[in-house]
Formats: structure tokens, C-alpha cells, sequence
């Protein structure tokens, strides 16, 4: 039967076997059980390798609320105002595209006329909000200040130490982790289909493109992802190209991605097809999965959607689940 490894995105998460199992809830919630379909699990873990201890499940780690809560830790910016050359103009940049105006002061500041306009007015054209959906600027700037730290950590390989005793080189101990799990997963009988989310998207696009000794998967679904932002693709390179980034080394199936255009960690280009093409055809399929509410990046809003359930079940030649 298939096989399903699933890699979560930015921000700390309660332990892992609480993760893997509300994932798992809530899908079999929203018939795809996959447990009672026969269909193995793994999940790649990694917010230990960036976050002192899980969260508390109730504490909302999968909504705009784990930001909310008081308990889950807020994410300083000395490290960002320390960045210097390749790492501070990849910050800056980044955070232009997020809508993240104040890398430069710590004070809390109202939103700019940015945050206001609709994306790609004739007003702004080169604006870009966080998000068309409004939240507390307070929010948004630690929802984006966990996202650039989770997101430059990963590509710069930075260091991290987040318990007394133990340091990470953060790239190099997630991809051996991913490739330890599809290595399991690989053993497994087929289809063996890697499922990731936000960050773990990028994770999983680095590893299957650019990491030799990564195995192959025959499915790829990827969630709410930043891979489409510029700043993220020229990190990728020199592997990614707009017209041969697709990774068919080591994907032999379909690349399936899910989106909502509301989804403030996706960015401003949330469909991923015209940006890796496989030997410059469109191979992506991008599939619009409209959520609801003001945090339109929640995991688990997204695997209460119809669009993505049915691909998911495809992917994994189970029978398609009811709307």
C-alpha cells in the first residue's frame, strides 16, 4: 500500500507524534483516512532544530494564534540587524516582498500604505502588503519575523543552538533527517508521495532538487509555499532555473501545488508552474484551494478543502474522497 511523508513548515510545533497525529485527524475528519486505507506514514520533524521546546498542542501552533499566544516564543531581531553583505540584502528583500517595512527599528509601528492596497494596483506597482487579509500589525510582525528567521536559518545553513549543549548547523541536519525519511519511505511499497507544507516545501524542493544522495519520491504535494518568490529561488540555484527547475531526478510523478492567494507566506506568486518547468514545458499542476478567515496559511484548513484532498487521494491511487 502507499506510503506518506510529511514535512511541516515555519515555526515551532508541538512534539512530533502530537503533530503527525492531528494531521492525520484531520484528514481522516474530512474522509481520507489514510490510516484505515492501508497507507503508511512517516513525518520529517525539524522545529526542535530551531525552537527550545514544542509548543503546547492548544496553543493554536498551526493558526495566526500561536503567534497570538504569549506562550510560544516571540523571535528577536538582533540577529536580523546583524546580517551583513549576501544575508543582510537576502533579508531585506525578503522582507520587502512579505511587507515587512522595519528590519531597522524594533519599535511597533502601524502599517504603511502598503498594507492597504490591492496587490498589483496600478496605484502601487511595486508595493507589496503582507497580506489582502487584515490582522493586528503586532501579529503580523512576529508571524513574519518567525518566517524570515525559519526561512534564512534553513538556506544560509545558519548555526542554531536552542538548548544548552546542542548546535545545529540548521541545512545540514534537516536534509538528513528528509533523506533518512524517504529512505524508510522508499522501502515501503508504492506510491511513495511527499506531502509538505510552508516551509517544508522548500525543504522538500532543496533536497529532491539539489542533495544527491536524496531518494526518489513518485509524488510531490506542496502547501502554501514560498517558492515563488524570487529571493528563495536564487538561493536555489545554481540547480533551479525557470526553465529546467522542475526535480525529475528524483520526482517521478506529479508535482501537485496547492494554494490559496490570500496566503500571506506564499507571497505574492503562490502558483509555481511557470517558474519550474521541466525542460521549459509547464509540468506543475497549481490547484487553487480557497480557505477562509484571516490566517489563510493553517495547515489544517487547508486539508478540510476538497481540491486537495482529491489530488492527495489521486496522488496515492486511493478512490477519491466526498466533497
Amino acid at each position: 500500500m502507499p506510503h506518506v511523508t510529511f514535512i511541516h513548515g515555519i515555526g515551532n510545533k508541538p512534539a512530533a507524534q502530537i503533530l503527525s497525529r492531528d494531521w492525520l485527524r484531520t484528514l481522516a475528519g474530512y474522509d481520507l483516512d489514510l490510516d484505515a486505507q492501508g497507507v503508511s506514514t512517516s513525518f520529517v520533524y525539524w522545529a526542535d532544530v530551531l525552537y527550545p521546546a514544542p509548543v503546547a498542542a492548544e496553543a493554536g501552533y498551526e493558526s495566526a494564534a500561536a503567534a497570538e499566544d504569549d506562550r510560544v516564543e516571540d523571535i528577536g531581531m538582533r540577529w536580523m540587524l546583524e546580517a551583513e553583505g549576501e544575508e543582510a540584502e537576502f533579508l531585506a528583500r525578503l522582507a520587502a516582498d512579505i511587507g515587512f517595512r522595519e528590519l531597522a527599528t524594533d519599535d511597533l509601528l502601524p502599517p504603511g500604505p502598503a498594507e492597504a492596497q490591492e496587490l498589483g494596483s496600478a496605484e502601487t506597482p511595486g508595493l507589496k502588503g503582507f497580506e489582502r487579509v487584515p490582522l493586528p500589525w503586532w501579529l503580523k510582525r512576529r508571524l513574519m519575523k518567525i518566517y524570515l528567521r525559519d526561512v534564512h536559518h534553513y538556506l544560509f545553513n545558519a548555526e542554531s543552538s536552542p538548548r544548552s549543549g546542542e548546535v545545529f548547523k540548521v541545512q545540514d541536519v534537516i536534509r538528513e533527517r528528509v533523506c533518512q525519511a524517504l529512505a524508510a519511505g522508499s522501502a515501503e511499497p508504492p506510491p511513495h508521495v511527499l506531502v509538505t507544507h510552508s516551509m517544508g516545501t522548500v525543504i522538500a524542493y532543496d533536497c529532491l532538487k539539489r542533495v544527491e544522495a536524496c531518494p526518489a519520491v513518485d509524488g510531490l504535494m506542496t502547501i502554501g509555499s514560498p517558492l515563488g518568490l524570487d529571493e528563495i529561488q536564487d538561493k536555489l540555484k545554481p540547480q533551479w532555473s525557470r526553465a529546467d527547475g522542475y526535480p525529475a531526478e528524483r520526482l517521478g510523478g506529479r508535482w501537485v501545488n496547492i494554494y490559496d492567494p490570500l496566503d500571506p507566506v506564499a507571497g505574492f506568486d503562490p502558483r509555481l508552474a511557470n517558474d519550474y518547468k521541466r525542460r521549459g514545458a509547464l509540468a506543475v499542476e497549481d490547484i487553487l484551494e480557497k480557505n477562509w478567515g484571516t490566517w489563510r496559511h493553517d495547515i489544517a484548513k487547508y486539508f478540510k478543502g476538497h481540491e486537495l484532498r482529491t489530488r492527495l487521494a489521486e496522488l496515492l491511487e486511493l478512490p477519491v474522497p466526498a466533497a
